[in-house]
């Protein structure tokens, strides 16, 4: 009769053990610490940002040697080149207006697709070459300053003192850019605050036109390390202060061997031993337009240099120009490649564009390219 019991005790006690082992190996473990998310920083401008804007590459890469590992460049814009691997997205609009990106109301929709933290913005060198009145290109800053705030109250905004100007085309813009940065102190102390400071970079001083460019407004190797070293201190420091917005897009990372990416690939019309290129409109308006040329490497073997030759049809006169080495005789243009941009490798290519006057369309004849 003692016997019954003390079995019965026996087979719960061991039908227990299971239950014991199963609840352990079955309970949640603790969670991990989410990674912090990278500081997303957004290079504002037009060519000189992003076409190429070498100057980002220099900067990212001295960034990463100097421990902040943990930034984002941010753009819907993808790098065009510059020989090393970095970061290259960007909004860098070759050939845009600030007051035309505030007119318009682009930058938001920019902003939407990239949530930056900070931005770097060195903007106004089409509007000093169009005679746009300071006045009117702080206004247009001023509007870009409410636009990023409204996508994040947070947002560190650092504005430059644009680089000189000594176009052979435009002999007033040199003064002009004097008298647009002679007033971005005042505005940047009037629009900063301190949940989101305005800061000014002084791009300006101790930069040459005839030095640290290539065609007196863009800048050549010198002048992107200059570009980068004002903008190093100023960008550490905002980094150092900065809370990131959470996000769930992917972040771009950087491009181990960075192509253009933004321009349409080209239908071959030059000569089959090494050199291609297409035109295209990007953009026209009563009077004028912005034209693209994208040139490519068709051969199997590297090219040292370029050069690209089309006609206008309709009397347009060109303006201004952007990475390459361009001229106009009546109707036909000839344009060269510069320092940075003549060596192709095979399959690689390179972007330059132009602004123009027109009484009609945009139309050119066939566009040639022969290799150096």
């Amino acid at each position: 009769m003692l016997r019954r019991p003390l079995l019965h005790a026996l087979l719960a006690a061991l039908a227990a053990i299971p239950l014991t082992l199963t609840a352990g190996l079955t309970a949640p473990s603790p969670a991990l610490p989410a990674a912090a998310a990278p500081v997303r920083v957004m290079p504002l401008g037009d060519s000189i940002t992003g076409s190429p804007g070498c100057w980002r590459s220099v900067l990212w890469n001295r960034l990463q040697a100097a421990g902040h590992t943990d930034v984002d460049f941010v753009g819907t814009l993808g790098p065009q080149g510059c020989g090393q691997p970095h970061d290259g997205d960007n909004e860098g609009h070759g050939g845009y207006l600030v007051t035309n990106v505030a007119n318009q109301n682009l930058l938001p929709g920019w902003l939407a697709a990239t949530r930056p933290d900070i931005v770097l913005m060195h903007f106004g060198t089409n509007d000093v070459w169009s005679n746009i009145p300071p006045a009117t290109i702080l206004a247009a800053y001023g509007r870009l300053v409410d636009q990023m705030r409204a996508s994040n109250p947070a947002m560190r905004i650092l504005v430059a003192k644009i680089i000189p100007m000594a176009p052979p085309t435009c002999p007033e813009c040199g003064q002009r850019v004097t008298a647009l940065n002679g007033a971005i102190d005042g505005w940047a102390a009037a629009t900063g605050t301190a949940a989101s400071p305005v800061v000014v970079v002084d791009q300006w001083t101790g930069f040459s036109t005839t030095t640290d460019t290539y065609d007196g407004v863009h800048p050549n190797a010198a002048g992107d390390q200059k570009m980068a070293d004002r903008w190093y201190p100023t960008l550490a420091a905002a980094l150092g202060g900065v809370t990131p917005t959470p996000t769930a897009s992917p972040t771009p990372t950087a491009s181990p061997t960075p192509t253009p990416t933004a321009s349409p690939t080209p239908t071959p019309t030059g000569p089959a031993g090494g050199c291609a290129a297409s035109y295209r409109v990007v953009g026209q308006w009563q009077g004028g337009f912005q034209g693209e040329v994208t040139v490519r490497n068709s051969g199997a073997a590297p090219t040292s240099g370029w050069t690209v030759r089309f006609a206008f049809t309709d009397g347009q006169r060109i303006s201004q120009s952007w990475n390459a080495r361009l001229t106009q005789d009546g109707a036909e243009v000839t344009a060269r490649h510069v320092d940075w941009n003549g060596a192709l490798a095979p399959g690689a290519q390179a972007t330059f564009g132009f602004l123009s006057s027109t009484t009609g369309d945009a139309a050119t004849t066939t566009v040639t390219c022969a290799p150096a």
